[in-house]
């Protein structure tokens, strides 16, 4: 890596075109129905089982934190003529959402650069609120779900999904294991892991009706042969954008994560609560 600090907004901006190159269009994990589906497919079926979670309508109000390169926000105002605010503390991020939306002709999404921890909007100004794959990279996960609940209106809804830690990782293993956590560290950000119940115990300390709490780790396992597959397929394009050093260690996190996946060690969750009025 170029920088030892690891804020996130300046790993987005430094990793966002390689990724569409490396994770697709959409910026995050696949739910795979079988093991040899696309990933594009299984990328689209994890947006699908937040729209479900989200039970989106005409005419809603949404909050997009982590809101990405804007495709899943852009996706929602499009299929289902929700109003969609989309925000991130990566600069690149927002200005490829903004021209993915105007591209599309999608003047219902607009992008903002904001933190989901500190958003800065009024009390109960949306409908839904929306949190795919970026909790991880927000070490005060506690104060990003008060802030979601906080703008969230009475009966609206919360969901979020994300990368979760399904087991205690011990000191001495932390220090055994640091190398494989630095290269982690240096492909995907300067992550945190929750575990499930975790997530369902700060939505309800908010007051939040926990109504879908699912551990989808088996279904997204297949992502990482589908990320290593992208790195070897677009290597040259990779190793400029990027650098020889930092792609293998992307491919190299890929094998540690599958890893972590297989031991128990982490996984994947989506949770969806209401705000009880």
């Amino acid at each position: 890596m170029s920088s030892s600090r690891y804020e996130p907004a300046e790993h987005y901006d430094r990793v966002t075109d390689a990724w569409h190159l490396l994770l697709g269009e959409e910026f995050h994990y696949g739910v795979f129905a079988h093991d040899d589906e696309p990933l594009g497919r299984a990328t689209a079926r994890l947006t699908d089982l937040m729209i479900d979670a989200a039970q989106l309508a005409p005419g809603l109000s949404v909050l997009d934190v982590g809101c990405g390169s804007g495709a899943p926000g852009c996706r929602l105002a499009t299929q289902f003529g929700v109003e969609v605010t989309g925000i991130s503390t990566s600069v690149a991020g927002v200005e490829q959402a903004r021209a993915r939306a105007a591209g599309d002709g999608v003047p219902t999404a607009q992008f903002l650069v904001r933190d989901g921890t500190d958003n800065g909007f009024a009390d109960e100004s949306f409908d839904r609120v929306w949190v795919l794959e970026s909790a991880h990279l927000m070490r005060e996960r506690r104060q990003l779900i008060a802030e979601c609940a906080r703008v969230l209106r009475p009966a609206g809804r919360l969901v979020l999904c994300d990368l979760v830690r399904r087991r205690e990782i011990t000191f001495d293993e932390v220090r055994q294991r640091r190398e494989d956590f630095v290269t982690l560290r240096a492909a995907f950000g300067d992550a945190h892991f929750e575990t499930l119940d975790f997530h369902v115990a700060a939505l309800r300390e908010q007051k939040l009706e926990v109504e879908l709490a699912r551990d989808l780790t088996a279904e997204t396992m297949p992502t990482f042969d589908r990320w290593r597959d992208n790195a070897h397929r677009h290597a040259n394009q990779l190793t400029a954008l990027l650098g020889s050093h930092d792609l293998a260690a992307f491919e190299r996190s890929c094998d540690l994560l599958a890893e972590f996946w297989r031991d128990g060690t982490f996984g994947y969750a989506i949770v969806a609560a209401t705000k009880v009025s």
